[in-house]
């Protein structure tokens, strides 16, 4: 999750030369390639799990991306009886990045990415059931593009999501690549693997976080009102579905999402806008505290709230801003807004990496 600090200086890809790709499945579509996402280049190890299905080269660094948004997915299902969930959004850009850095810059498949942050602006009441058999065209650019070498260092992407011909969301994330080797030197002293986590807390109710179901719950009650703890289930089949020796980044930002809920009273929460960063890595090995922060929308500016006053039952414009916390130290910070009203996405947050 956090800036793994590359110090040089950053350069500009502008050779045009590309590095053989990882694992990819190609057919000829006039003068453009198809190329296929595979579970290995999406980081997934189920294909039900997999939300980018192909996509075409049209520049140097812009891409067209197909995906799919599934109505009935296991972890990313309906929200409510009309509503897509907008986290699916975050999760397609995050695979979607990664299987470009791949297949298209050269990145190894056993890179370790480092997620440095990810913000997404998308108009909720776009994301229609109706239309999930509708599929996703999304317009990527690269851009911010280092190299070590002939290996890629570190990305930003920038995406467009259509679908059934309207305009429903926009984001933007940054990444950096990690070897093998280097990623051990990172890691050196820490937990290794999932067998080092401490055991879940008990979940709270899910009808308090909006999960249909206990098993999807990431939160647990701690001991001061606006406040939460990570609930951490290494054997989720999504959210964990790879071994891994940190907390992944789709967990905070359900833990987020889940905090945001149950801030605004355990109504359905529908993000319009998400900004994150972090600061470092989330361990498995001890508990992560969620701090709230609630901001009503109130003419010109926002005023903040108690975490425990009562909605106001209008779905006006709430802000909620998550801090977690781990050994006292910030580990990552989360802003989620819903705009029930919104009727074009904003642009997401860009933060630079130079």
């Amino acid at each position: 999750m956090p800036q793994s600090g590359a110090t040089s200086t950053p350069t500009e890809d502008r050779t045009g030369q590309r590095s053989a790709p990882a694992t990819t499945a190609g057919r000829a579509a006039g003068a453009r390639t198809v190329t296929r996402v595979t579970t290995e280049l999406a980081h997934r190890t189920r294909a039900a799990d997999i939300f980018p299905t192909e996509w075409v080269r049209l520049s140097e660094r812009d891409f067209r991306v197909t995906a799919h948004w599934p109505a009935d997915h296991s972890f990313f299902g309906p929200v409510n009886d009309l509503h897509q969930d907008p986290m699916i959004i975050a999760e397609t850009l995050r695979q979607t990045a990664m299987a470009l850095a791949h297949a298209e810059f050269g990145a190894p498949l056993d890179t370790h990415f480092v997620m440095w942050d990810l913000g997404i602006s998308t108009v909720p009441s776009e994301l229609l059931l109706a239309d999930a058999a509708e599929p996703v065209t999304i317009d990527v650019v690269c851009s911010e593009i280092r190299r070590r070498g002939r290996g890629l260092s570190s990305m930003r992407t920038i995406m467009e999501f259509h679908r059934a011909g309207r305009l429903v969301a926009r984001g933007t994330g940054s990444m950096g690549c990690t070897s093998p080797a280097a990623y051990r030197r990172l890691r050196a002293g820490q937990p290794a693997g999932p067998g080092t986590a401490i055991s879940p807390f008990p979940p709270v109710p899910h009808e308090l976080v909006g999960r249909r179901r206990a098993e999807d719950v990431v939160l647990s009650r701690s001991d001061r009102p606006g406040t939460w703890l990570l609930r951490v289930d290494t054997g989720h089949p999504v959210l964990f579905a790879r071994p891994n020796d940190h907390v992944p980044g789709m967990v905070l930002f359900e833990a987020a999402r889940q905090a945001a809920t149950a801030a605004t009273g355990g109504r359905v929460f529908l993000p319009s806008d998400l900004a994150s960063s972090f600061n470092r890595y989330t361990e498995l090995d001890s508990p992560c505290l969620l701090e709230t922060e609630v901001f009503d929308k109130s003419g010109p500016g926002e005023e903040a709230r108690s975490p425990d006053r009562e909605d106001n039952g209008e779905g006006g414009e709430v802000t909620v801003r998550v801090f977690g916390l781990q050994n006292g130290e910030p580990v990552f910070t989360v802003t989620l807004a819903s705009a029930p009203h919104r009727r074009t996405p904003g642009p997401p947050p860009v933060r630079s990496l130079t």
